[in-house]
């Protein structure tokens, strides 16, 4: 079975026939060619499929695309600004080392979004906590978990 879906795809309007059986993910690499989200497992223990629906963290490998009706993705693709400037997040995981072979990237980066856009000053455990369904192969936790810390203060220094 066939649908159609209108929905904002990192802040534009966007409407695409898709399957019953299609995922998040598959629709935003194959339909938008947006190749930042990664299947890792499949089978949502991994995170590097991470992306923001309506603000909140889901597994694209594992959700419907005909669950994104009339609501708001955004892929690490849409975190760019104007220019293509990295966002704070971004460039604190630039900056601190949080980018190793980069797999894990842009599902960390992703669930540090949402942590942040939350809670603007986490403490070091609910850091942690926030990432919990992104897995590191590198075992670059330190690293991350620092540009992260680094990604709050960007952002609480911005708004001063």
């Amino acid at each position: 079975m066939k649908k159609e879906i209108c929905f904002t795809l990192n802040g534009y309007e966007v409407v695409e026939e898709v399957e019953s059986h299609n995922m998040l993910l598959h629709v935003l690499r194959d339909r938008f060619q947006l190749y930042g989200a990664k299947e890792g497992c499949g089978q949502g223990e991994c995170g590097a499929c991470t992306v923001l629906v309506d603000g909140l963290t889901v597994d694209a490998c594992l959700y419907p695309a005909f669950e994104v009706e009339g609501r708001s993705v955004t892929t690490i693709e849409g975190l760019l600004r104007e220019g293509h400037r990295l966002s704070p997040v971004q460039e604190a995981f630039v900056e601190n080392g949080g980018v190793q072979c980069g797999f894990c990237t842009p599902g960390m980066i992703m669930s540090a979004k949402a942590l942040l856009s939350e809670n603007p000053d986490p403490s070091e455990e609910e850091i942690k906590r926030g990432i919990s369904g992104n897995l590191c192969r590198c075992t670059g936790y330190v690293q991350i978990v620092e540009s992260i810390k680094k990604a709050a203060e960007k952002e609480r220094e911005k708004s001063f």
